[in-house]
């Protein structure tokens, strides 16, 4: 029997080609055919070869639904954002983390569900979808020290791999970062090098990962020179980071830097600094993190340290496939990268 087009002749007309299809073009049992389909255990070399050649010249494609039947998952990945929904537009690095993990899981053949819970009501419906078994696993973008959602996941034993330290569950899930503390610290000194000596920060929220180990960098790289009068607490939106601004100026008028710890929130720091006719970066000198596409939109264009967001999300998708299969959960920080331009 001999299938040459990419749909099998039934009455005259076209349809889907069957594992049966599939056994009878290689010559092999449907059993074979399903062995191969999940995973090629128990094939021999040569009827693995013969049924891979079926398939192409069949055209036979896997029915989801019915493989997950048989397998107990759903063949699906969440990418969980734990925030507003406004914020998924609004922070370039969200949309930068779900592009890359769309992109890894097409190359294992699975679909990413897009899922915000910012609400209490959003975090009730996803966990109640999550847990129900509709996905196999989630990327936790985002998550707050708290969050209910993240001891649900626990709880339920969905496998879970978080962007950032999941603060209040080290240990339990894992993780993928940048070094958020090395970062910091090396854009404290970088400003420090350009000769400025009142140094400020606005912050990320501080329970995130981001907004605690930044502040840290922050902290440790100035050692004795901290001020905590210098310090100010943003919440990664752009007019936090317009209102934090303005209470460094108006608490401390001799500041002439600020760490900002993301680039949304520095792009609103420069807002306030124009409107109150500081120059940048002849009076104050302005550093952020991230390395978004904003960055150097910005006037001017903003120094910062860069996150490899597409690395990220790659080993990310790598590590929650390693705990859907049953390892144990596992981190990986990488190192970020000094971007000079022209707001230092």
């Amino acid at each position: 029997m001999e299938l040459n087009s990419r749909r099998v002749e039934q009455n005259g007309s076209r349809r889907r080609p069957t594992i049966k299809d599939v056994a009878a073009v290689a010559g092999v049992s449907r059993g074979t055919v399903s062995r191969v389909l999940n995973g090629g255990h128990w094939v021999s070399p040569e009827a693995l070869t013969a049924v891979q050649a079926a398939i192409k010249s069949t055209g036979y494609a896997a029915n989801r639904h019915a493989r997950s039947l048989v397998t107990g998952r759903a063949n699906s990945v969440a990418f969980l954002l734990t925030e507003p929904q406004q914020l998924l537009f609004e922070d370039p690095n969200f949309s930068v983390l779900l592009r890359g993990a769309a992109d890894a899981l097409a190359k294992r053949d699975m679909p990413l569900l897009l899922m915000v819970a910012g609400t209490a009501e959003e975090r009730r419906r996803v966990t109640d979808y999550v847990t129900a078994g509709h996905v196999d696993g989630v990327l936790l973008i985002s998550s707050h020290a708290g969050n209910p959602v993240v001891g649900s996941l626990l709880r339920e034993g969905v496998p879970t791999v978080a962007c950032g330290t999941s603060l209040g569950h080290e240990g339990k899930i894992g993780y993928v970062a940048a070094d958020d503390v090395a970062g910091a610290r090396e854009m404290v000194r970088h400003l420090r090098d350009t000769g400025r000596r009142h140094i400020a920060t606005i912050t990320g929220p501080l329970d995130t990962p981001g907004g605690v180990q930044r502040l840290q960098g922050y902290r440790e790289e100035l050692g004795d020179a901290y001020d905590e009068g210098l310090v100010a607490n943003g919440d990664y939106s752009r007019l936090g980071g317009q209102r934090a601004m303005a209470d460094l100026l108006a608490a401390r008028p001799e500041i002439d830097a600020v760490f900002v710890a993301s680039d949304l929130m520095a792009a609103g720091a420069l807002t306030t600094l124009a409107a109150q006719g500081r120059r940048v970066p002849d009076d104050v000198a302005v550093g952020g993190f991230d390395d978004s596409y904003l960055a150097a939109a910005l006037s001017p264009a903003l120094t910062t340290m860069r996150q490899p967001f597409e690395r990220i999300s790659s080993e990310m998708v790598r590590l929650l496939g390693d705990v859907i299969n049953g390892e144990q959960p596992a981190a990986v920080i990488l190192p970020t990268t000094l971007v000079r331009r022209d707001s230092t």
